[in-house]
């Protein structure tokens, strides 16, 4: 599963690890995609997304059918 959320497109973000002594050396920082699966009524089915934190919130907050429907406006299939 890519680290990325289908419904706020959060992607890992890139930066360094600093030592004591100065060294640099490259790290991510991953989101925290989790998979969930909601059941959808208007199709009479269950659709998995992959959704990070403030994703599921914001499903908890708008519902189901209106995050799927912005899902489906950025282009991805669901």
């Amino acid at each position: 599963m890519a680290r990325r959320c289908q419904l706020t497109g959060r992607e890992p973000g890139f930066g360094r690890n600093v030592s004591h002594s100065n060294r640099r050396t490259p790290r991510r920082f991953d989101p925290n995609v989790q998979s969930r699966r909601y059941w959808l009524a208007s199709e009479n089915r269950f659709v998995r997304l992959g959704l990070s934190v403030k994703g599921i919130r914001t499903v908890d907050r708008i519902g189901v059918e209106a995050a799927v429907g912005r899902i489906r406006s950025q282009g991805e299939k669901v």
